[in-house]
């Protein structure tokens, strides 16, 4: 899943694709990198960002959309938001899945909107909202209650009418966590491949691997970004959001190739 942010104030690429032509030019790149979808949002969720009138957001993703939906008919594509206002206009102009970072408490109307729509939903673990979530976030154990609550927005899913089938899981890496709570949801991804459903993991260019790796740009965390999509391969993940496809689509390629052949012994 190749990241598109059609934003002036995204955390590592902000303002580079606020034009439609310029975010052509980047999904028919990342789609020539081996990017299998491609996740539009209007709205920055790096830490601290305010929230985008719904209007904005749909003024601004309305018309990628219908640019990519037109040139790249064989891409899927995905709405990055929390709003069912946006969530809708999106899937009318050619968006397939809907990627919300609120895992549905943000507008209980976007489970209802994904079931009327038979759309994929990525339900996605947050403490806090994006504003709000680095201020001091707290757990005994990161694990058992992500887990915990990504089981609970799978139920409300369920009751409101989405298919088990069109579920996607993201334990939300670097989204109202701790340096060693994002350590601990990479060690035991596993725990949230177990539930059931295809997980998705986000860690491109993530702030807590700068300072492991003692790096400021967030550019420069392409490695480090590619190393982890090696890991969620080996652990069963089966979708990963990144900035850099080329690279980590190599990885992940890798990756299965040796899980394949572990699983033939």
């Amino acid at each position: 899943m190749g990241i598109l942010n059609v934003t002036p104030d995204s955390f590592s690429d902000g303002g580079k694709y606020a034009t439609v032509d310029a975010a052509m030019l980047q999904a028919e790149r990342m789609s020539a990198d081996g990017a299998d979808i491609v996740d539009i949002g209007g709205e920055s969720t790096r830490p601290g960002a305010d929230p985008v009138p719904v209007a904005e957001q749909i003024r601004r993703v309305v018309p990628v959309i219908e640019a990519v939906r037109g040139r790249l008919p064989g891409l899927s594509i995905s709405i990055d938001t929390t709003s069912s206002e946006v969530a809708e206009a999106a899937l009318q102009a050619g968006a397939d899945m809907i990627n919300d970072v609120s895992g549905g408490t943000g507008d209980p109307g976007i489970l209802t909107l994904a079931a009327r729509r038979d759309a994929q939903i990525v339900l996605m673990h947050s403490q806090g909202t994006p504003k709000t979530m680095q201020d001091n976030p707290y757990y005994d154990d990161v694990v058992g209650e992500v887990r915990s609550i990504l089981q609970g927005r799978v139920e409300a899913a369920l009751q409101a009418g989405i298919k088990r089938e069109r579920i996607i899981l993201d334990p939300g890496i670097g989204f109202g966590k701790r340096k060693r709570d994002n350590l601990d949801l990479l060690a035991h991804l596993d725990a949230f491949v177990e539930l059931g459903y295809p997980v998705l993991l986000g860690t491109s260019r993530k702030r807590f691997m700068g300072s492991l790796c003692n790096v400021r740009e967030p550019a420069e965390l392409v490695t480090a970004t590619a190393v982890t999509t090696a890991l969620g391969v080996m652990a069963g993940v089966k979708l990963f959001r990144v900035h850099d496809v080329k690279e980590n689509r190599q990885a992940a390629d890798v990756a299965w190739a040796i899980r394949q052949s572990r699983a033939r012994r």
